[in-house]
């Protein structure tokens, strides 16, 4: 396992983001601190969920095109950003162990716990293959990934569209510094669509997403000694025409003062008031090849499921 953040470093991150985020107007949090166990597990329970398509979509495309995607790569070294479980990823270790070119698999995460759990199990079930975990940040430790050749970046879930524009920019030219001429990019991105299956994906009947969004003030409850009511924030998710993205809110019940005393900080909110905790970008095809080919990589293949509700790139480094 290499680890590049340790607690430390992620409590750092935690204080400069709280603080960050809520001395401006309009407020925000970043969407990464939904994911301590409890969030993870809300997750989980959310891509089970019957609004949300995309996880069951990009599963189906997977499965569609593993062995063309094993085909097309030839790849020795797999990567996977953000890998969490890498349940989704064994599609593609199975197809790329059967063409016979595979030899490692370099799963990313900032969760320690969460990928010693994945590099366990997947050592467990792929003996003939190296497994390295990487405990670090997408956004900052690219330039770290293990060297090698006929290397496969995988980036999936659509969790590109967290990114804001200019974050994307940064990411992909980050993402293209480290990788050599003819590797690849496999990226998983949700699509535009009608506004009436975007929104029911991020705001469920259940409500386990409402949870899911205020789980992030339980972690700087927990974290930096907060004392937010979560029970005084309700859950909004709106579609954005504009910018095409979905945003997920947080709105103040009433009237109310938080104080967070790791930070020295006293934030007041008013009746109303609203927060915002995530963005969801959705993609077109000719947007998404625009973005891709701004950083240096060129759209060679791009696959999508039945219902044209999410894409997957297949993106060359040029």
């Amino acid at each position: 396992m290499l680890t590049l953040i340790d607690d430390r470093d992620l409590a750092r991150t935690l204080r400069a983001d709280v603080l960050a985020g809520l001395t401006v107007t309009p407020k925000w949090l970043p969407p990464r601190w939904f994911y301590d166990a409890r969030g993870s597990e809300l997750f989980e329970e959310i891509t089970r969920l019957p609004e949300y398509y995309p996880t069951r979509a990009e599963r189906a495309v997977l499965a569609g095109h593993a062995p063309a995607i094993a085909r097309i790569t030839e790849a020795k070294c797999l990567v996977e950003l953000g890998s969490g479980s890498s349940e989704k990823t064994r599609l593609l270790l199975d197809a790329m162990l059967r063409r016979g070119t595979l030899g490692s698999f370099v799963p990313l995460d900032v969760s320690a716990g969460a990928l010693t759990a994945a590099v366990g199990a997947l050592t467990a079930a792929y003996p003939g293959l190296t497994v390295t975990g990487v405990v670090g940040d997408f956004a900052r430790h690219l330039a770290y990934l293990p060297e090698g050749d006929s290397r496969v970046v995988a980036f999936l879930g659509g969790t590109i569209g967290n990114l804001t524009p200019p974050e994307r920019v940064a990411f992909l030219t980050a993402l293209r510094g480290a990788l050599h001429e003819g590797e690849w990019l496999l990226l998983g991105a949700d699509l535009v669509k009608d506004p009436a299956v975007l929104v029911p994906a991020y705001d469920d009947a259940a409500g386990v997403t409402a949870e899911f969004n205020r789980n992030v003030l339980r972690v700087i409850n927990r974290e930096l000694g907060a004392d937010f009511d979560p029970a005084a924030f309700e859950h909004v998710a709106l579609w954005d025409a504009g910018h095409e993205w979905i945003e997920m809110r947080l709105r103040s019940s009433r009237d109310q003062v938080v104080r967070i005393p790791e930070l020295d900080l006293t934030v007041p909110f008013a009746a109303g008031e609203e927060m915002r905790t995530e963005i969801s970008a959705k993609f077109r095809r000719d947007g998404l090849a625009a973005e891709l080919a701004a950083a240096g990589f060129t759209l060679r293949h791009w696959w999508t499921d039945p219902d044209d509700r999410f894409g997957v790139a297949l993106a060359q480094a040029g």
